[in-house]
């Protein structure tokens, strides 16, 4: 693709020759000549005077490099919507496989694909240009809107809603039982029937392998937009705002409600029944053992304000040394004391 195509693709403005022929997109590092590459971080930005790339997306700020370059507001994303330009685009063929087993009553719209093993239950509806790989299970009842990605060995359970456009990534389960039980008199344990329900709703993307619990009443919801990483638990009850952003082994309790625009590093942990405000931001690893306000950023365990675990961690490092100053003042704390008795 020549350069001012690309460019006009991504409405950037061209410094350079325009004539020059992009094959693909590239990090800077390993990028050669035929190569698209971006600096978005200006930590990078010494290793424009030595890329081989033949084009660079900067933003209008940063200095020209030797290279041909497209100016933009943000060239991360003009990068990402690079990627797609060049990434190889297959999409299997519309229509049901003939080893794959709907239901009489299900309802497929128009150009669905359905893969082999797929099982659609009774009563269930997919929308229209859906994708299903093989060894999907759709539960009974269940509906998914146009649009939608449903990559292999996912399942999606009895009475489930999935809104438009949205991404199950493999082995994804939506609608697995929640984890509610009650304690018998005799130390035994009774199972709660989790029957409610689960809505995803539009623009959604579930990372592999993670789980969205139904509860035994209401629902469990994960609003507009939010995007997911791999291995997260979403446990029943919980209600997740739009756009929330969620890294890999992330674990929300029951009945926690987490507000718009949230950010969550890897492996955080959130208590069951507390509130997350919007905008909240929590370093990888934190614990969130209580309700936060909205636009707080912590960190730690129990998390804590971010400064304030910063600070807390620096003195945590002295704690021997500090540990040891601490006894030596005390011995000789007690040898004045006994000296002037």
């Amino acid at each position: 693709m020549k350069l001012r195509e690309l460019a006009e693709r991504l409405a950037c403005r061209l410094e350079g020759d325009g004539e020059i022929e992009i094959v693909r997109v590239a990090g800077i590092e390993d990028a050669g000549p035929g190569d698209l590459t971006f600096v978005a971080n200006p930590k990078y930005s010494s290793r424009l005077s030595t890329t081989r790339a033949s084009a660079v997306l900067l933003r209008d700020d940063t200095p020209k490099p030797a290279a041909a370059v497209l100016r933009t507001a943000d060239p991360y994303l003009a990068f990402a919507r690079a990627v797609g330009i060049f990434a190889p685009e297959w999409k299997p063929q519309p229509g049901v496989h003939a080893m794959a087993a709907v239901a009489r009553d299900a309802t497929l719209g128009a150009g669905v694909s359905i893969g082999a093993f797929v099982a659609v239950g009774e009563g269930a509806a997919i929308g229209d240009r859906t994708i299903v790989y093989p060894n999907v299970t759709i539960g009974p009842g269940a509906r998914i809107g146009d649009d939608c990605i449903i990559h292999s060995n996912v399942a999606v359970r009895e009475r489930v809603t999935i809104g438009h456009r949205v991404i199950l990534q493999n082995g994804v389960v939506v609608g697995g039982d929640g984890y509610g039980f009650v304690r018998r008199g005799d130390g035994t344990h009774e199972k709660i029937p989790q029957v409610a329900t689960v809505v995803i709703e539009d623009d959604v993307e579930l990372g592999a392998n993670t789980t969205v619990d139904r509860p035994a009443v209401g629902e469990t919801r994960i609003k507009t937009g939010t995007k997911i990483d791999n291995l997260v638990q979403i446990a029943h009850g919980v209600t997740v705002g739009r756009n929330v952003l969620m890294a890999a082994q992330v674990g929300i309790a029951g009945s926690t409600d987490i507000g718009d625009d949230v950010m969550f590093g890897g492996q955080v942990g959130v208590g069951g029944h507390l509130e997350v405000g919007r905008g909240v931001v929590a370093v990888g690893q934190s614990g969130i053992t209580h309700s936060v306000d909205p636009g707080t950023m912590v960190a730690g365990y129990p998390a804590i304000d971010a400064r304030e675990w910063r600070r807390a961690a620096a003195v945590y490092r002295r704690l021997p040394e500090l540990k040891k100053r601490i006894e030596e003042l005390e011995a000789k704390l007690a040898e004045l004391t006994k000296a002037s008795e």
